[in-house]
C-alpha cells in the first residue's frame, strides 16, 4: 500500500491517491468526514477553520459503496480558493506581492534556498499544515480497513505548554476514550487540566504568541507479528516514528515509556512475561506494544511532541531577502495552538502505517482473501502459544 498527495494551502483543492487497498472493502464517507471535522476543531484554532468545511469527494476506486482494488482518488476542496485565485493563478504572470521575509521555525528559508524561489509563497503553500487535511483522509481510509479486523485507533492531548493532564485510572476501552475526547475542547481526558490549558492558550493569544504540546495515540486489537526484526526499514517502531515525525511541527516521538526509560533500570522497564490460565501474558506494557520492531499483542502507545506554531503575530527577527536588510518575519494567518488537530493527524498517520503493515503481513487482493489469511494466522498463533 502506498499513497501520494498533492495541492497547495490556497490552491483549488487537495488530492490524494491510494494504491493497494483490498477490493470489496465497504467505504464509509461519513466516517472520513467526521475525522476531517475533528481535525478542524480544538481550542486555539485560527480563522481558516471558519472558512473551510472539509468534505471528501471520491473520484475513482469505489463502486456501489465498495473498493474496487484500483487506485482510490480522493479530493478535498479549498473553499478559500475563491479569495486567492489571483495570488495562486496557474497562468504565467508577475505576482503583485511576493514574500521575501522568512519565518523562523518554518520551511520558508531552507525551501527557498533549496528550490531557488525568490517568492517564498512557493514554499509555504506546500509546507503549510493544510496538507494534513488530505493525510487525515488517507489515514481515515486506513482506519476503516483496520476496523474490519477490530483494530481501534484513538488519540488525545496530554499536554499544552507547561500544563500536563493527570495520569487517569485505567479506561476499559478505547471507545470510552473517544467518547470522552469528543466532549472536550482540547481532546483531553483530564477536565481540570483542560481548563488550565485553555487559560494558557488565551495568555499566548494576548501576547501574540503560540503554544505547542504533546498528544498520545493508542491502538487496541493489534495482533502479534506486524513489522519485523529482520531489516531496519521493516521495523514497525521505525515506520511509526517516521510517520509521526513527518507531520509539520512534530519534534519528538516516544513509544511506551519512551525517554523516561533511559533514566530507569532494566528491571523497571521491561515487561515480565507470565503464564496465566493457559495464556502467555505480560504483566505490564512499558514497551508500548512493540518489541524488536514487532507488535507484541499489547496495546500500542505512542506520544508525539509538537513545537509552537512558527507564525507569530508578534513577529520574530528575520531578514528581507530582496532588500538584504534585517527586519521581522512575515505574518500569515495562523492558529495559536493546533495540538488537538495534530493529534487527529497523528491518529491518521499511525492508522496508515498499521494498515500498510497489516496488508503486507496478510497479503490479499480482496478483503475476503485478507480475512482468510488473517484468521489462518490467528490459528497458527494460538497453536504456537499452546505448544501444540
Amino acid at each position: 500500500m502506498r499513497f501520494l498527495t498533492g495541492g497547495e494551502s490556497h490552491g483549488p483543492s487537495l488530492v490524494g491517491i491510494i494504491e493497494g487497498l483490498p477490493a470489496g472493502m465497504e467505504f464509509d464517507t461519513e466516517f472520513i468526514n467526521r475525522m476531517l471535522k475533528r481535525r478542524q476543531q480544538g481550542y486555539g484554532r485560527g480563522g481558516r477553520m471558519t472558512v473551510e468545511k472539509d468534505q471528501v469527494r471520491v473520484l475513482s476506486g469505489i463502486r456501489h459503496g465498495k473498493t474496487l482494488g484500483t487506485p482510490l482518488t480522493l479530493l478535498v476542496e479549498n473553499r478559500d480558493w475563491e479569495n486567492w485565485q489571483e495570488i495562486m493563478c496557474i497562468e504565467a504572470r508577475t505576482p503583485e506581492k511576493t514574500i521575501t521575509r522568512p519565518r523562523p521555525g518554518h520551511a520558508d528559508l531552507a525551501g527557498g534556498i533549496k528550490y531557488q524561489h525568490k517568492d517564498l509563497r512557493n514554499v509555504l503553500e506546500r509546507a503549510s499544515a493544510r496538507e494534513t487535511a488530505m493525510r487525515t483522509v488517507v489515514g481515515a481510509v486506513a482506519a476503516l480497513m483496520l476496523s474490519f479486523f477490530s483494530i481501534d485507533v484513538v488519540s488525545y492531548v496530554v499536554s499544552i505548554g507547561d500544563v500536563w493532564a493527570a495520569k487517569l485510572p485505567h479506561i476499559d476501552s478505547l471507545k470510552e476514550v473517544r467518547e470522552k475526547t469528543n466532549r472536550s475542547f482540547l481532546f483531553c481526558l483530564d477536565g481540570e487540566a483542560e481548563k488550565l490549558m485553555c487559560k494558557r492558550i488565551d495568555e499566548a493569544r494576548e501576547k501574540g504568541d503560540t503554544l505547542g504540546g504533546v498528544f498520545e495515540v493508542a491502538v487496541s486489537g493489534l495482533p502479534v507479528g506486524l513489522g519485523s526484526h529482520v531489516h531496519w526499514d521493516r521495523r514497525l517502531d521505525g515506520c511509526l516514528a517516521a510517520a509521526l515525525m513527518s507531520i509539520p511541527g512534530i519534534k519528538g516521538v516516544e513509544i511506551g515509556l519512551g525517554f523516561a526509560a533511559a533514566a530507569k533500570r532494566g528491571s523497571e522497564v521491561h515487561d515480565p512475561i507470565t503464564l496465566k490460565n493457559g495464556q502467555i501474558l505480560r504483566t505490564s506494557n512499558r514497551a508500548g506494544g512493540l518489541e524488536g520492531g514487532i507488535s507484541n499483542g499489547e496495546n500500542l502507545v505512542l506520544r508525539a511532541a509538537m513545537k509552537p506554531i512558527p507564525t507569530l503575530l508578534q513577529s520574530l527577527p528575520s531578514v528581507d531577502l530582496e532588500e538584504q536588510k534585517n527586519t521581522t518575519a512575515v505574518v500569515e494567518r495562523s492558529d495559536i495552538c493546533a495540538v488537538p488537530a495534530a493529534s487527529v493527524v497523528g491518529e491518521a498517520a499511525v492508522a496508515w502505517e498499521l494498515a500498510r503493515a497489516f496488508r503486507e503481513k496478510f497479503a490479499g487482493d480482496s478483503l475476503a482473501e485478507l480475512e482468510h489469511s488473517y484468521h489462518h494466522y490467528l490459528q497458527l498463533r494460538d497453536s504456537y502459544m499452546a505448544n501444540e
